[in-house]
Formats: structure tokens, sequence, C-alpha cells
């Protein structure tokens, strides 16, 4: 069995999927949000990557440095999705429910991540 539980991989790839879909309906007439927008579609997308690579580590350091991989792309998708809210005022249902989401995934990753560190 895969180190990283399939629905997890789900999550992440729906994630990925969700990143793609609020770049694509962005205005593309403003330079700030073309840049944020490019931003987050790097990061959100790099967190369904790094799941995968954590799915295929070796070893429990390789594990976690993958997890801590996916955990700075996580951090830093929220931050793009938190200017684009409350700097670019870009209001939408896709913004708020991906940065939950994405949220939810910090929460379970910095668990599984502490606990798989304390067995090294």
């Amino acid at each position: 069995m895969s180190r990283l539980y399939e629905d997890l991989r789900v999550r992440t790839k729906a994630v990925a999927s969700k990143v793609i879909r609020i770049y694509v309906d962005l205005p593309k007439n403003r330079r700030e949000v073309e840049v944020i927008s490019h931003q987050l579609l790097r990061s959100g997308t790099s967190i369904a990557a790094h799941a995968r690579e954590a799915s295929r580590s070796r070893s429990d350091a390789e594990f976690c440095s993958k997890l801590e991989g996916l955990l700075q792309e996580a951090d830093e998708s929220l931050l793009w999705l938190e200017l684009l809210r409350e700097d670019c005022h870009i209001e939408r249902n896709i913004i708020l429910e991906t940065h939950r989401e994405i949220s939810q995934l910090i929460a379970i990753f910095v668990t599984m991540t502490s606990k798989t560190r304390r067995t090294l």
C-alpha cells in the first residue's frame, strides 16, 4: 500500500484542478492578477506533485522531506489566494473553497509529518 493514502492523492489532485480553473477564469487584463495567478498556478499544482512524490518515497526521512515540500507549496498557495481576495478584490466561491481545502490538507500533512518524524 502507498505511503500516502489514495484519498489524499485524490484530494491534492482535486486542489490542483481547482487551481487550474481559478487561473483560467481570472481576468487577464490586470497585471497584478496575472502575476499572482501564475504564482498560484505553479504552487497549487505542485501540491499534488509533491503528494505523488511522497507516495513513492523509499524511507520515512524521504517521506517527511516530500511532505515538507508539499507544505511549503500549500502555504504559498494560501498566500496567493488571500492576495487575490484581499488586495485584488476577486470574490469567488471557488477561491474560498480552495483556501479551505488547502488549509485542511495542511493540517493533515503537518500531523502526518509530525507522527512520522517521531518514529525516526
